[in-house]
């Protein structure tokens, strides 16, 4: 087995990009959790978009994530709004500021360059083996999966072309179904 080296070769990767991370992000005031919170949150639909799906996501605190949240809405990142039928639930938005900070953040330029370095054949193979790999984590440990919403099993393609979610009983947009969703179950 190779199970310390692939364990030592992920965290070593994981220290450089959030030390990149820190580096990008610190003119603005702001810690690398702040950036993975905008990342997220420009993934997820609209099931995924509270507070709770912040928490779930990235295993942290209520109160971390609630602290966390209140310094991006402050710093004009972050935009939360009420829920249409549920005044109790807030959607939180990414501004538009906090869109053109991830698009020189998320991938880091480190990151892009390094990938660069790489042929095709092992970029995709390299995303073969960390998809599996991060799979079976979350099987082995009951984890939330957070995949895209058209691979689960709740979305059903109806008749006329357009999505449903058989889960929440909803219709689903085009774009919806290109998200990542909290309640994703793998198709098996």
């Amino acid at each position: 087995m190779k199970t310390n080296q692939i364990y030592d070769y992920i965290e070593r990767l994981g220290n450089l990009l959030r030390t990149d991370s820190r580096r990008d992000v610190a003119e603005y005031g702001l810690q690398p959790i702040h950036l993975e919170v905008l990342h997220y949150l420009s993934l997820c639909n609209r099931y995924s978009d509270t507070p709770m799906g912040v928490t779930d996501y990235l295993g942290q605190t209520k109160g971390t994530v609630s602290q966390t949240l209140n310094v991006l809405e402050k710093k004009g990142l972050l935009n939360k709004h009420p829920d249409s039928r549920d005044k109790r639930m807030t959607h939180l938005k990414v501004s538009s500021a906090g869109k053109e900070l991830l698009k020189t953040s998320i991938p880091s330029p480190l990151f892009v360059n390094a990938c660069e370095q790489l042929t095709e054949q092992s970029q995709t193979q390299a995303v073969k083996v960390l998809q599996e790999l991060l799979q079976a984590i979350q099987h082995s440990n009951s984890m939330k999966s957070f995949g895209i919403c058209h691979t689960c099993r709740y979305n059903h393609k109806k008749e006329d072309n357009t999505y449903f979610c058989e889960l929440t009983q909803e219709s689903l947009s085009n774009e919806d179904i290109q998200l990542i969703c909290r309640e994703h179950i793998n198709i098996s």
